[in-house]
Parts: structure tokens; C-alpha cells; sequence
């Protein structure tokens, strides 16, 4: 795939998007990314094979995110290291086999199966907005095997996907360990940072399977890089400030009209 100014600088709006709705959501930007790249580069063939090359650069671009956006949930002192602690090894073991069995599978169906995942995020923040969700204290039991699964969850489909894994782990952590929507979004960065460093990683040495140059991933991930780094933070910032579940109500509205061009419904 030849990178010309215009997909760098589509890029980089991209990139800029995906940093302040990732450090606003907790969802380490990849839900905006990878439709993002996807509906403004396109493809080449009918194998779709740069949407293995769309997920190493989204992948390297979430490590940038997730850190940034984890300075501040750190100064907060919202981070659940109780949970956390749990989530790293479920997360980062599930990560690296979703990222191997990526690679035995077209670029076309990991699209669609990205449009449904985008589907079923926007969806499930829909009805917590009607349903309502209370601000509860995290429950004392049962906290080790609910984390466990919910890194098992998103590390299969994050790595599978090319996801940061918030998608799973914030709405997992809310449901299984009654952690409250702010806690469950900084517990989800921080356990972002080294997991997603392994998935790029693994993912970028294996491009060269469907074609694609790792290099080219990386000029991509600077492109989105960069802006989202700025970004992140100010989302993160607005994570406490605003009313969140009527912003995430929006995102996901946004999300879903994307999810629909994606699986090409319009």
C-alpha cells in the first residue's frame, strides 16, 4: 500500500478523533481508528488485506493513548489496582492468541466482525444510557474470577480485532465487578499500556503474512499518533467533568452510523 500526503493527513484527523474519544471513553481509540482508516483508505483487493496493516497501526497507536490518558486517571487516584492486578495477566495472555488467530483469517471477515463488534459496544451504551447505570461500590467477592474473564473476553477480541480491549473491559468490569464507570475506565487504560504493547508487537512482525510492510504500519501509527497523544488527555480530563453517560450516548450514536458503512449497509 503506497501512503501518499492525503492518507497521512487522513490519518491524522483520525488519529486526532480517536484521542479525545479514547481518553473520554477508556476505549483506547481503536473503535474510531481502524472504521476510520478503513472508510477513507479503503482496499486494494478483495482479501482486504490492509486490514491486518490497519490493526498493527491502530494497535501501536493505542499503547500511545492508553498511557497518556493513564497520567491522569493515576493523579485521580481512580484506578481499581485491586481488579487490575487481575486483568493484566487474563488480558495480555488472551491478547496474544486473538493476534495469532487474526492472522489465519481475511481482512474482509475481521471487517465485518469489527462492524458487528462496533455494533454491539454502541448498542449495550444505548441501554445503559435508558436503563440508567447507579455509581455502586465494587463488590468484595467474586472480584478475581470477574476480572480474569472479563481479560480473557477482551483480550480474545481485542487482539482478534485490533480493539484496545475497553470496549470488553469497561462494561465487563461494570457488570461482573460493580466497578463505577469512572474506575472502570482508568482500570482499563492502565491495563491497556503493557498489554498493548505485546499485541502490536506480535502483530507488526507478522504483517509480512498478508502482504503488507510493518514500516507502513508505523508511519500510519505516527500519523495518528501524534494528535492523539495531545488528545488523549483532555479526554481523560473530560471523563471527570462531564456527564459522561450522555456524551457516551452520542459517541456511540456516531459509532454506530460508522459500524453500518463499514459492514456496507449504506
Amino acid at each position: 500500500m503506497q501512503l501518499g500526503a492525503d492518507a497521512i493527513l487522513a490519518a491524522g484527523v483520525i488519529g486526532a478523533a480517536a484521542g479525545l474519544i479514547g481518553g473520554l471513553a477508556g476505549i483506547g481509540g481503536s473503535l474510531v481508528m481502524l472504521p476510520g482508516l478503513a472508510l477513507a483508505l479503503g482496499y486494494s483487493s478483495v482479501a482486504e488485506t490492509e486490514q491486518h496493516l490497519y490493526i498493527a497501526a491502530a494497535m501501536c497507536v493505542n499503547v500511545l493513548v492508553a498511557a497518556s490518558a493513564s497520567r491522569l486517571h493515576l493523579k485521580r487516584n481512580a484506578v481499581d489496582w485491586g481488579v487490575v492486578r487481575w486483568l493484566l495477566p487474563s488480558l495480555g495472555g488472551a491478547l496474544v492468541l486473538g493476534v495469532l488467530a487474526s492472522n489465519s483469517v481475511e481482512g474482509r471477515v475481521l471487517r465485518h466482525m469489527l462492524a458487528g463488534a462496533i455494533a454491539a459496544y454502541c448498542l449495550w451504551n444505548i441501554i445503559l444510557a435508558v436503563r440508567g447505570q447507579p455509581d455502586v461500590e465494587p463488590l468484595p467477592k467474586a472480584r478475581v474470577g470477574a476480572a480474569v474473564a472479563t481479560g480473557v473476553a477482551a483480550g480474545g477480541l481485542g487482539g482478534m480485532l485490533g480493539l484496545g480491549g475497553g470496549v470488553i473491559m469497561v462494561p465487563g468490569l461494570q457488570i461482573l465487578s460493580r466497578v463505577p464507570l469512572r474506575r472502570a475506565v482508568a482500570s482499563s487504560a492502565i491495563a491497556m499500556v503493557p498489554t498493548s504493547a505485546v499485541g502490536a508487537s506480535i502483530k507488526l512482525v507478522t504483517l509480512d503474512q498478508h502482504g503488507q510492510v510493518w514500516t507502513e504500519a508505523l508511519v500510519l501509527a505516527a500519523a495518528m499518533g501524534v494528535p492523539a497523544i495531545l488528545l488523549a488527555p483532555v479526554g481523560a480530563g473530560l471523563t471527570h467533568k462531564l456527564p459522561i453517560g450522555t456524551v457516551r450516548l452520542a459517541i456511540s450514536a456516531v459509532l454506530l452510523v460508522s459500524a453500518a458503512k463499514l459492514a456496507g449497509l449504506f
